[in-house]
């Protein structure tokens, strides 16, 4: 019998992705998002759970993962893909912006990693694998913000790495290149934006398919558990940067 899977950010890019190629193979899936109507749309099929989650909101979050237990057995694998990326300069960017940024992308895997760890180390098996960005070890211009949210990703994920292998948990980490994604639609400064594109544009114009992208977090998953691949740098073959 398949365990379950939990996927945060489930309605687009790398999530609706990974959504799809865990349930061809027949794993119950817990899917979490802020448009469920987007979730519902991939046309998925078999022993699925919809909820809409704020991964910043602790509460909300524990509360589904634990509906979701309740009838598929406990968390096998936990995929922290939510996050938001919004570029631009701090001297001129919202302060509001890079809240956002910290409370999605750090505190949001915590929450969720907290969420399920207490288990995995009971159990002395599980898997969490959180997806970071290359901005989480490189600097990026028009990313300060990201950047910081991203490197935090990197050392957290790291450190917690330590803390629970002895358990036989693992920590994984896949870090993404620039990808066809909805990371650039709440972008609201239109000169970063503009010189994000010109920078594709040197790249031929088309980056990382986010269908490689769950590939790779399926190939990571489906090793045995005494084997952890703590992380995984992938991108497009003509980035260079």
């Amino acid at each position: 019998m398949k365990k379950l899977i939990v996927i945060t950010g489930a309605s687009s890019g790398f999530g609706a992705e990974m959504a799809k190629i865990f349930n061809a193979d027949g794993f119950p899936l817990l899917l979490l998002g802020r448009r469920t109507e987007k979730i519902e749309a991939l046309g998925l099929s078999g022993e699925i759970i919809i909820r809409h989650a704020d991964v910043t909101d602790q509460d909300e979050l524990s509360k589904v993962i634990k509906e979701a237990e309740n009838v598929y057995g406990p968390v096998d694998l936990l995929i922290n893909n939510a996050g938001v990326m919004l570029l631009g300069n701090i001297w001129k960017q919202s302060s509001s912006e890079w809240q956002t940024m910290l409370d999605t992308n750090v505190m949001g895997v915590l929450n969720g990693m907290q969420a399920v760890l207490p288990g995995m180390k009971d159990r002395q098996h599980g898997t969490i694998i959180n997806m970071s960005s290359i901005a989480g070890f490189k600097a990026f211009s028009n990313h300060a913000a990201y950047v910081a949210s991203k490197f935090g990703v990197h050392g957290l994920s790291e450190t917690i790495r330590q803390e629970v292998s002895g358990e036989n948990v693992r920590i994984m980490l896949v870090a993404p290149g620039a990808a066809e994604t909805e990371l650039l639609t709440h972008v609201t400064d239109s000169s970063a934006l503009s010189e994000y594109e010109a920078w594709k544009k040197s790249m031929g114009g088309i980056t990382l398919d986010p269908k490689h992208v769950a590939e790779t977090v399926k190939f990571m998953y489906d090793m045995p558990q005494e084997v952890n691949i703590c992380e995984i740098d992938i991108a497009a073959t003509r980035q260079d940067s």
